[in-house]
């Protein structure tokens, strides 16, 4: 998803960690960002932002991302015609509430495709997971996760971020409503505060401060830094 210098972009989630990248990076770039999240929280944009002046560039509309009157209000408010979608609840989240679990990232989902559908946006960006492989943390793989390979999601998340991609699918078979689903696995990073993969994170803040800090889970990961993974959204 190329870009333009004034280019106006509406990001769900902007106030995550990720959010907070892909803002940083379409400022750097030009464009105009429109965050679009529950409440304003600009904590993590202040970490990762070259000057705290930058803030002043951002565009906030404060809604629900399961009310789908609310995002279609948002986008068409927004002027803008490139979206990225990033709001959801991860894993602990929906783990421990998964019916709000559902509603955050299976209804937003939805409600940003159908906002999207009828303001006639063309392609839009989304973020999946590597938890729709529902890999044994355990098991010693020999090979790395094929887009091709077969998905079996152990977590309420990893399902959710499934549907999301079956729906993507249907939205581009049904409405010719194109689409970018990402599936990173453990993204670390300035800002990277929250979720099950954040341990990493969270471990070399403690390792730099000189406390103890456990990782909650084990076995073979992939990392990838929190501005790549910006980027890559971005493009």
């Amino acid at each position: 998803m190329s870009g333009a210098v004034g280019e106006r972009w509406f990001i769900t989630g902007a106030g995550g960690c990720i959010g907070a990248w892909v803002v940083r990076e379409l400022l750097a770039r030009g464009a105009v960002p429109v965050a679009f999240d529950l409440r304003r929280d600009d904590s993590r944009l202040r970490q990762v932002l070259d000057s705290p002046t930058d803030l002043g560039a951002v565009e906030w509309i404060e809604g629900d991302v399961a009310d789908a009157n609310a995002v279609s209000r948002a986008l068409e408010r927004s002027r803008a015609r490139r979206v990225i979608h990033l709001a959801g609840l991860q894993v602990p989240f929906c783990a421990a509430d998964p019916v709000q679990g559902a509603r955050v990232n299976v209804i937003g989902t939805l409600a940003v495709f159908e906002a999207a559908r009828a303001a006639k946006i063309g392609h839009l960006a989304y973020a999946s997971s590597a938890a729709v492989y529902g890999r044994d943390p355990d098991a010693q793989a020999d090979a790395d996760a094929r887009e091709d390979e077969a998905v079996a999601p152990r977590t309420h998340y990893g399902v959710f971020k499934l549907a999301n991609e079956g729906n993507a699918r249907v939205y581009w078979d049904t409405h010719g409503l194109s689409s970018t689903g990402l599936r990173p696995l453990t993204v670390y990073g300035v800002a990277r505060d929250r979720g099950l993969t954040s341990g990493p994170t969270k471990a070399i803040k403690a390792a730099v401060t000189g406390h103890e800090y456990r990782v909650r889970f084990r076995g073979l990961t992939d990392f990838l830094y929190a501005a790549d993974a910006a980027w890559l959204w971005w493009c």
